[in-house]
This record gives structure tokens, C-alpha cells and sequence, in this order.
């Protein structure tokens, strides 16, 4: 999806902010919250979409929808 956005550490030790189809970074952090919080801003104003977080060791950390995104696994509606 074109919204689609990742946060990952650069070696330099700055967070970014970037939109997967995008050649360069949205913004630059200096904490991963700083930019976690950020591009969860930017889904939300651009109609939502997956934000995609890598750990210091370059793997994937969590993988979260954000409303009016295409989520492939929806909850299940529960009954009480």
C-alpha cells in the first residue's frame, strides 16, 4: 500500500521515519518513540496504513494497522 510506513535505526544511531515507496526519509528522530509517534501522525492524516517498527537489530518488532488501513486480519467480533 502507498501509505505504508517503517521506522528503523540508521547506523548513525537517528530513527527514521519513512514511507516505503518513498527514496528518502519523512523525518528523522532521535528516540524510536519520537518517531514511532510521528509516523503514526502521518498514517493517520494520510487515511491510514501499516506502520511497520524494526528493532536495533534490523528485524521486524511489530507490524500495527492504522484505521482506514487494509488490515489482512481483522479482529473477529466477539459476543458476550
Amino acid at each position: 500500500m502507498a501509505n505504508d510506513r517503517m521506522v528503523y535505526r540508521r547506523s548513525d544511531g537517528t530513527w527514521v521515519n519513512k514511507r516505503n515507496d518513498a527514496g528518502k526519509a519523512s523525518s528523522l528522530h532521535g528516540t524510536q518513540g519520537e518517531a514511532l509517534a510521528v509516523a503514526h501522525q502521518n498514517l493517520v492524516n494520510q487515511g491510514g496504513g501499516e506502520l511497520i517498527t524494526k528493532g536495533l537489530n534490523g528485524r521486524i518488532r511489530s507490524k500495527d494497522t492504522i484505521p482506514l488501513g487494509n488490515d489482512p486480519f481483522p479482529p473477529k467480533d466477539r459476543e458476550h
